[in-house]
């Protein structure tokens, strides 16, 4: 079963390792890279390495983020020479940057660096950037125009959200790695990320929403897991941003964004009542535990997700 999975953060980290441990090489992750910057004069990917060490089994589960059991040695350093400190990478997690880097400067794609650094780092799935052109999420806030970074880390995501944007996909373009994935995939999934900055990006770059509509023509199944339960999000500002934006923080909301894109939704238990409304959309739905708690809860939410979009419905 070839499943592809479009994520961001640490919900789609965690709905990866859970698809992982079921179809393993079979699993392609599209991931955004809307929060890419470059930093120190390196090139930093937050949502491609969060899935990266999620899948290689390095990544901080306390933290949220970056390698378990860092140092942090060269921050230190460079605080103490004057640098902003305000955006922290550990030691190991540098080695990632430099080591990519070394390879785009060297004149290397983006999605080739990607696969490298994913075989590199023994990982079975492929991870896919959304594109190789450079796109930029930003949020306008009262004090204006933000970098999506400026906003979430060093503003702690206190601003209120009025705009989103994403500089520079109009340029962008699907890779063919992304059009042939999308292609060839059985089962398509759209991770419990936050809709507005994770996955919006990746279906803003030309090519990648009609080659989704493709694919659902073909009848191949398309499903979505609800980032916000009980009216919240579990991790980020994804509820606060829904609304501060006039649309509604609830399952049955991010069920609305996706309606015209996906056959199957997926809602926690929390909001089982919201089921009759999100079917009468005309979508399938299936109603579970979809919280995330450890790698025995994403394996199981997985298996759960493909026996739903693979069974046929009754009546």
């Amino acid at each position: 079963m070839r499943v592809v999975l479009l994520a961001g953060g640490v919900g789609g980290a965690k709905m990866a390792e859970g698809l992982s441990a079921i179809v393993g090489r079979d699993l392609t992750v599209i991931v955004n890279t809307g929060d890419d910057l470059e930093l120190h004069g390196l090139a930093v990917w937050p949502d491609h390495d969060t899935v990266a060490y999620t899948l290689a089994g390095l990544d901080d589960e306390v933290r949220g983020w970056g390698v378990r059991g860092e140092s942090w040695t060269v921050m230190d350093r460079l605080e103490a020479l004057g640098e902003p400190e305000w955006f922290r990478l550990g030691d190991r997690d540098l080695a990632t940057h430099l080591w990519r880097t070394d390879r785009l400067r060297a004149g290397g794609r983006p999605t080739e660096v990607a696969l490298e650094l994913g075989a590199a780092m023994g990982i079975e799935s492929r991870i896919l950037p959304m594109a190789d052109e450079p796109v930029r999420t930003e949020v306008l806030t009262d004090e204006g125009w933000l970098e999506f970074q400026e906003y979430f880390v060093h503003r702690h995501q206190e601003p209120t959200v009025r705009e989103v944007r994403f500089r520079g996909v109009e340029s962008a373009d699907s890779t063919p790695e992304v059009v042939a994935a999308i292609a060839h995939a059985n089962v398509l999934v759209i991770a419990p990320s936050n809709p507005l900055v994770s996955i919006d990006p990746i279906l803003a770059v030309p090519g990648i929403r009609s080659s989704l509509d493709e694919a659902r023509a073909r009848d191949t199944p398309m499903v979505a897991v609800s980032g916000i339960i009980g009216g919240k999000a579990l991790k980020g500002p994804a509820d606060r941003m829904l609304a501060s934006l006039g649309e509604e923080a609830s399952a049955l909301g991010v069920a609305r964004r996706y309606a015209s894109l996906i056959s199957h939704f997926v809602l926690d238990r929390v909001d089982a009542s919201s089921e009759g409304a999100v079917r009468e959309l005309g979508l399938e739905t299936l109603v579970t535990d979809t919280i995330m708690t450890d790698d025995a809860a994403r394996t199981r939410l997985a298996n759960e997700i493909l026996g739903f979009v693979t069974t046929p419905s009754v009546g």
